[in-house]
C-alpha cells in the first residue's frame, strides 16, 4: 500500500491492510478474515461494528460535537462518568475523562502530587511516584519516567524525570532469586523498603498494572500481592494508583482486575476497552477522599485537555457499558477464561511454550529457546515475530512483545481476545493458535 504522506509506526515494516471489521474479524484488502484475537491492544473487546456503538457517536455527532469544557458542561459525560462508576470499587465514584491512556496515567501523577499540596500545603514534599520495572504505562514524557519497558523510552531518556522502581513479580524469572509461596511475597514488600529508602514524607503515590500487559505478556501476580501493596501504601499514607487501561472493563473476568483481591485503589486509570474501541478514549477514576479535597480546597484540578469529556467519546463510552450490562459481556469473559484454563496443557506441550500466564481473557505466552532452562532465543532471531507471522498466516492476530528479560532479551506475546467471543469462536483460535505454535517451532529449530 502506498503510504502517501502518512507517517507509520514504521517504515521498515511490512503489515498487511486492514479496510474493514466485523464481530471479532478484521479483513484485509484481499479479502481475508483475521479473527483479532488481541482486540487490537486489548480495546476492541465487543468486536467491529457494533451499530448501537455508531448509533450513539452518530446522534451525538448531530446534537453537538463539541463544547469546551472550560466553559460548558455536558449532559453526556454526566452520564459516561455515571456509567463508569457504577463498575467501579465502592468509594471510588469521580471520573475524570481523557483522550488515551497516557494522558490518564499522567492525571493520576498530577492529581497525587495537586492532593496532597491541597491538604498540607505548598510545602508538601510528597513529589515522588514509585513505579516498576518491567512496565508500560505511557509514551508521554512524564509516563516514561514511571514505566520500565526500556526499548519505548531508551531515545528520550534526557527530558524526562526518572523515577524510582521496585522489581515486578515476574515468578518465573524471578528478579530477588526466590521461589513462590516460600518467598513471603518479597516482592510487594520491596515496596515498604523503597518507601523507607526516600522516606514516606516524599512518596506521594505507588503506580502498577494489576496484571502486567505488554512488557511481560499477562504477567499476574500471587494472590496475596495487591491486598500486601495496598496495606503498605495505606500505612505510609501513599495513594495506590492502579493501571486498569488494559485489564480493565471486564478483560480479566471483572469489570476491574483489582476486585479479584477485593482491593480498593485511591485511583484507577482506564482507557482503550472503555469505549470498545470506537473512540480515542481514558479516564482517571477516583475516590470521594481525593476529589472533595480538590473541592473544598483550590476548586479545581490544575490541568486540562481540549478534549476532556468530549460529548462524542462520551456517548460511545455510555453506549459501550450498556451494552456489555445487556449483553453480560463481563460474564462471557470470565467463562470463556475457564475455557482456555483447560487449553493450557496442550499449548504447554509445545517445545518454544516455557510459560502461559494471566487472568479471564487476558493471557501471555512466553517462548524460549529451551524449557528446561528458560534460556531465551537470542533477539536477532526475532522469535515473537516469527510466532505472530506464523498465526497471522493462519487467520489469527496475536500481540507480540519482546525485551522482558533485563529489557533487552525475550519474546512473549498476549493472547486477548474479544469479550464477547463464544465458545465455538474459542475453540477455532485455539486451532489456530496451535498451528501457528507447531509451524513457529518448526521453523526455529536450531536457532538460539
Amino acid at each position: 500500500m502506498d503510504l502517501g504522506h502518512l507517517i507509520p509506526r514504521s517504515f521498515k515494516g511490512k503489515v498487511r491492510t486492514a479496510v474493514r471489521g466485523e464481530g471479532i474479524y478484521l479483513y484485509d484488502e484481499e479479502g481475508n478474515a483475521y479473527i483479532d484475537g488481541c482486540c487490537g491492544a486489548l480495546l476492541s473487546s465487543i468486536g467491529h461494528g457494533v451499530k448501537e456503538i455508531a448509533d450513539a457517536m452518530y446522534s451525538q455527532l448531530l446534537t453537538m460535537e463539541f463544547a469546551h469544557p472550560s466553559r460548558w458542561n455536558n449532559t453526556v459525560s454526566v452520564e459516561a462518568a455515571k456509567e463508569l462508576s457504577s463498575l467501579t470499587q465502592e468509594g471510588l465514584d469521580y471520573v475524570w475523562f481523557v483522550s488515551g491512556g497516557s494522558e490518564a496515567i499522567e492525571s493520576a501523577m498530577k492529581m497525587a502530587i495537586q492532593y496532597f499540596v491541597e491538604r498540607d500545603g505548598k510545602g508538601s514534599g510528597k513529589t515522588e511516584i514509585i513505579a516498576r520495572w518491567n512496565s508500560y504505562h505511557g509514551s508521554t514524557t512524564g509516563t516514561m519516567g514511571l514505566a520500565g519497558s526500556m526499548a519505548r523510552r531508551r531515545t528520550f531518556a534526557p527530558i524526562f524525570k526518572e523515577f524510582p522502581k521496585i522489581c515486578s513479580h515476574y515468578c518465573y524469572r524471578c528478579p530477588l532469586n526466590l521461589t513462590y509461596p516460600e518467598c513471603g511475597v518479597a516482592c510487594a514488600h520491596a515496596l515498604e523498603d523503597e518507601i523507607l529508602r526516600l522516606g514516606a514524607e516524599r512518596v506521594a503515590a505507588f503506580v502498577a498494572e494489576p496484571v502486567v500487559g505488554s512488557t511481560v505478556g499477562g504477567l499476574h501476580p500471587p494472590k496475596e500481592y495487591w491486598p500486601i501493596i495496598r496495606e503498605i501504601c495505606t500505612k505510609y499514607d501513599v495513594l495506590l494508583i492502579a493501571d486498569e487501561i488494559m485489564t480493565g472493563m471486564g478483560r480479566t473476568g471483572k469489570a476491574f482486575c483489582t476486585q479479584h483481591w477485593n482491593v480498593t485503589p485511591d485511583m484507577i486509570c482506564s482507557a482503550k476497552a472503555l469505549s470498545g474501541g470506537y473512540s480515542p478514549v481514558g479516564a482517571m477514576v477516583v475516590t470521594e477522599k481525593i476529589a472533595t479535597m480538590i473541592r473544598d480546597g483550590s476548586g479545581s484540578f490544575q490541568h486540562g485537555h481540549t478534549y476532556n469529556g468530549n460529548p462524542v467519546t462520551a456517548a460511545a463510552v455510555v453506549a459501550t457499558i450498556q451494552y456489555m450490562k445487556k449483553n453480560r459481556t463481563i460474564e462471557n469473559a470470565a467463562e470463556r477464561g475457564r475455557q482456555f484454563d483447560a487449553m493450557i496443557p496442550e499449548f504447554l506441550s509445545n517445545p518454544i511454550i516455557g510459560e502461559i500466564r494471566g487472568m479471564g481473557l487476558m493471557r501471555g505466552f512466553e517462548i524460549v529457546a529451551d524449557k528446561e532452562t528458560k534460556k531465551p532465543f537470542s533477539p536477532s532471531v526475532k522469535a515473537a515475530a516469527l510466532v505472530t507471522e506464523e498465526c497471522m498466516k493462519r487467520g489469527l492476530v496475536i500481540y507480540p512483545g519482546t525485551g522482558q528479560i533485563g529489557g533487552v532479551a525475550g519474546d512473549q506475546f498476549l493472547f486477548a481476545p474479544p469479550l464477547v467471543s463464544t465458545a465455538d469462536d474459542l475453540d477455532e483460535m485455539k486451532s489456530r493458535l496451535l498451528g501457528g505454535l507447531k509451524a513457529a517451532a518448526e521453523a526455529l529449530k536450531g536457532k538460539v
